[in-house]
């Protein structure tokens, strides 16, 4: 059975590969793979604890309502109320179950939602590339990198290619490290393994292949486990927010319940009443639910964004999405499809069309409206190898169809479709050409070069920029051989390229040249090609998503380092600019942020597009529009956009496209590489917001009304209309399940029709806190009047019309939360009305009562008596006052302010 090494970076890494029995070319086999990760288990750190059942349970029973409950329970027993003290035990454990479930349910959808953000790596199994998840990896995989890929464990260079690897994380050095393949000193420091990767760095530049020599705890990084920074429970801001709003309202608590105790003593009230009203009260006023549902409707909403492809690093992020001013943009895959075909090849001779799209591996090569052969066609032919050659990415035929499962970039993914339309296969080219050495793309040079053997030379295949290639480029390929590149040349050849920018295509050179030794300089004395042409198509849903965008008031910009003609036609493609918009600020006229004057600012922040933009002038961006008063979203997918998407407000990284460290460096991934799911999300961003505060108005405003209903009646020489119990009642009935509803709720359809919140705006303004005081004085009202309408009333006993106030509450609270739609929604259609969480709460709730009323056991303990159906129809005909005074508010406003 094959053992880990102990030393890789001492051994040659030919002896590396032979202790653990894999070879390079063809990496593991399946049933090797099995065996091995039997026997080394996952490639994952020590997980994060669950939060347990039980410590869910015991946070319950560690409440400040749970303490005030059982001082009432000890106070009641105290004084003989043995049926009293048992119905607040059992109102207790009602309490508890409730609140427990509740925060279950939010912990393991929080749980859940971690797991979908999970890393992949690219390794080579039964001598094919695949991408599979990082935890699936086992000693002796054989793993191609890239720049920006996360290293998913410990390996042993094999192959590399301008590499270089940011280890910060795992020792502290600031500069990337180069990296090379020769075995060192066993005393080599950890910091100076050039020749290794370590879990947890990342790749920087360059490319790669290694073997995997350990996963999991026998890493570098498990071994030091005690610096890896163990994951907490995250708090939002609007959760730290919420538990400060409940702390405030302890204080007043502390302050009101003595107060309306000491009242009703000194009015003559029943001091064991009083006591236990205070404690009841104490409990009312106490919204110690606000953290749970903020979680439980922040839990609901992720999953909502997730199920739209987009997944949330972090929480806090949700709270800052629904306040997003400006959406900055790629647009390879993000406005576009993503979905590249080389549809024309510009050669010396003239123009080839190709037909076939996406990964389509039938299609026809035309010139000058003729068919042609292209292996017949020196030129195209050698173009086709060149393309094919200097080529990272994979095509194999799919386990289950015929079709094929493309793995790497989507250009050179179009490239090898475009050779197997031309009979050019990628892996037999290799088998009579291998590659010997690759030089990888560099955003500097803007190219990539791969060394191929042919005998005892190389072909070194060059593809990149245009504008950049032609610069290294000293010969031309033409129908009747080489022939030098003179300056009209280049010039001819760049408005070729501009050419087919403008007609929306993605543009790329291709070059060789012949050489006698595999360490020669790739970029210099080249034969030019041709360039090649790629379809990526505008997706369908940008222009309504833009649109939307629009009418919610968001500002969205293109920043890409395509060419400006092709980002100009792209953005008049999808609606982003109109044809009278014809301004596209190049990269090189962005000057820094210090040497702009107030002009060259206002121009700035009124363009809709900047081409040819580098990753530094996309933090400066991002940096210009937070200064100037935006929330910004930014997308990115290579390593260097890695700062500007932690210096936005939200960093957008690409799923499909993207690096790894893109992905770890944003708050938000987008598994489909969509701009319509980056409105989608801001949307549902904005739905939890409103839902967490609606929620907090309701039940606020239900729970100030009772302590209204409580104080007036201190203060006035009458039976006191709410006992103890029943107010435990109505907290148990009428706060919860309505205000659970409101919190899941799918929000109000119009929520992109205004513009963003301010940032720094709170959950509840003063607005907001006005309406909870105008709400509890209406619907203390209705109690009042409904009490002082039943002592009169011929038809209602005075001991039935005791029990009407409390009827009346119950139901004016049930009714109360209709009147948290918003004021411009339908009267008949609107977020509450449409929300089924509702409805099934005011059923659940309504049943619970007629039962707390109608069944005789209850209705004793609560002291409930049997109103009759004057009473009854009395108490709901009044409950319905505070519904219609907050309706004619909301008409009133929508229509006259």
């Amino acid at each position: 059975m094959v053992e880990l090494p102990i030393a890789p970076w001492t051994l040659p890494w030919q002896d590396v590969i032979q202790d653990l029995r894999v070879s390079p070319v063809r990496g593991l086999d399946t049933v090797e793979v099995k065996k091995r990760y039997k026997k080394f288990g996952s490639n994952r750190l020590q997980e994060v604890k669950k939060k347990s059942a039980w410590i869910i349970l015991i946070n319950q029973l560690k409440s400040l309502i749970i303490l005030l409950l059982g001082v009432t329970t000890i106070v009641s027993f105290a004084f003989g109320e043995w049926v009293e003290g048992m119905a607040i035990g059992v109102v207790i454990v009602i309490n508890t179950t409730i609140g427990f479930f509740t925060e279950l349910k939010a912990v393991r959808s929080m749980e859940a939602l971690r797991k979908l953000g999970s890393v992949t790596t690219k390794v080579i199994r039964n001598s094919q590339l695949r991408e599979i998840p990082a935890d699936e990896l086992v000693p002796g995989d054989i793993v191609v990198f890239e720049g920006g890929d996360v290293v998913p464990a410990d390996l042993r260079i094999l192959e590399a290619s301008r590499l270089q690897a940011d280890e910060s994380a795992l020792t502290g050095e600031s500069t990337p490290v180069s990296k090379g393949v020769e075995h060192l000193e066993e005393g080599t420091p950890l910091a100076e393994r050039i020749n290794m990767l370590f879990k947890g760095t990342s790749v920087t530049r360059g490319s790669a292949k290694g073997v995997t020599v350990s996963t999991g705890m026998e890493t570098e990084l498990g071994k030091i486990s005690s610096l890896v920074e163990s994951a907490r429970e995250e708090v939002t801001p609007l959760e730290k927010r919420l538990n400060k709003l409940g702390n405030k309202l302890i204080w007043v608590t502390l302050a009101v319940a003595p107060a309306i105790a000491t009242a009703g003593i000194i009015t003559g009230e029943d001091i064991l009443l009083m006591i236990k009203i205070s404690i009841a009260l104490a409990v009312a006023t106490i919204p110690e639910g606000l953290p749970i549902v903020a979680t439980l409707a922040l839990a609901r909403g992720m999953w909502r964004m997730a199920k739209r492809d987009a997944l949330i690093n972090r929480l806090s992020s949700v709270e800052t999405l629904g306040a997003t001013s400006i959406i900055c943009t790629d647009k390879t895959g993000t406005l576009t499809e993503n979905k590249m075909t080389v549809t024309r090849i510009v050669l010396d001779s003239g123009e080839i069309k190709i037909s076939g799209e996406g990964l389509n591996t039938e299609g026809e090569f035309r010139k000058n409206g003729k068919s042609l052969d292209p292996l017949r066609e020196k030129p195209l032919q050698e173009l086709l190898h060149a393309g094919v050659f200097c080529n990272n990415a994979s095509l194999e035929p799919e386990e289950k169809d015929a079709g094929k499962k493309a793995v790497g970039d989507p250009m050179e993914v179009a490239l090898l479709v475009a050779g197997i339309k031309a009979g050019i296969d990628h892996n037999k080219l290799l088998a009579k050409m291998p590659e010997v050495r690759e030089e990888a793309f560099d955003s500097e040079v803007k190219m990539m070069a791969t060394f191929h053997a042919d005998n005892n030379q190389y072909l070194v295949a060059v593809k990149g920029a245009a504008e950049a290639l032609l610069k290294v480029c000293s010969h031309r390929m033409t129908e009747e051989g080489k022939k030098e590149m003179r300056s009209e040349d280049r010039k001819w050849w760049l408005e070729r390229g501009n050419h087919m920018a403008r007609d929306g295509l993605r543009v790329l050179a291709i070059a060789e040249k012949t050489v006698t030794a595999s360490d020669s300089n790739p970029y210099g004395q080249l034969t030019f090609l041709g360039i090649v042409g790629f379809l990526d198509p505008p997706r369908s849903d940008v222009a309504p998503a833009l649109a939307l965008c629009r009418d919610a008031g968001i500002k969205v910009v293109m920043v890409t380092g395509d060419q400006p003609v092709t980002a100009r036609n792209i953005a008049l493609a999808v609606g982003l600019i109109h044809e009278g918009e014809t301004e596209v600020i190049h990269g090189k006229d962005l000057k820094k942020p210090e040497e702009l004057s107030k002009e060259d600012l206002q121009h700035i922040l009124r363009v809709s597009v900047f081409a040819r933009v580098d990753p530094k002038q996309k933090l400066d961006l991002t940096a210009l529009y937070q200064k100037n008063g935006f929330v910004v979203a930014m997308t990115g997918d290579g390593v260097n956009d890695a700062p500007a998407l932690k210096k936005a407000d939200i960093g957008i990284a690409m799923g499909q496209r993207g690096t790894q460290v893109a992905r770890e460096a944003a708050d938000m991934i987008l598994k489909d590489d969509n701009f319509s799911t980056i409105v989608a999300a801001i949307e549902q961003g904005r739905v939890i917001f409103n839902n967490i505060r609606k929620f907090a108005l309701y039940l606020l405003s239900c729970n100030i009304s009772e302590i209204m209903v409580i104080v007036l009646y201190s203060f006035i020489d009458m039976p006191m209309p709410i006992l103890p119990l029943q107010i435990l009642f109505l907290n148990l009935v009428t706060d919860v399940f309505p205000a659970l509803a409101l919190g899941v709720g799918e929000g109000d359809p119009h929520s992109m029709k205004y513009p963003p919140r301010n940032i720094k705006e709170p959950i509840l303004t003063w607005y907001h806190l006005l309406a909870i005081g105008v709400y509890g004085m209406v619907i203390t009202a209705s109690v009042f009047g409904a009490y002082e309408l039943a002592l009169k009333w011929e038809g209602i006993d005075k001991r039935q019309a005791v029990s009407i106030p409390f009827i009346t509450l119950a139901f004016a609270q049930l009714w109360h939360v209709f009147n948290m739609r918003d004021s411009n929604s339908s009267f008949f259609r609107n977020e509450i009305t449409r929300n089924p969480f509702i409805w099934g709460a005011l059923v659940l709730c309504t049943g619970l009562l007629m039962i707390a009323i109608y069944v005789p056991g209850l209705a004793a303990i609560l002291k409930i008596v049997n109103p009759g159906a004057h009473g009854l129809i009395l108490a709901l005909v009044m409950s319905i006052i505070p519904w219609v005074t907050g309706q004619i508010v909301k008409i009133f406003r929508n229509t006259f302010l």
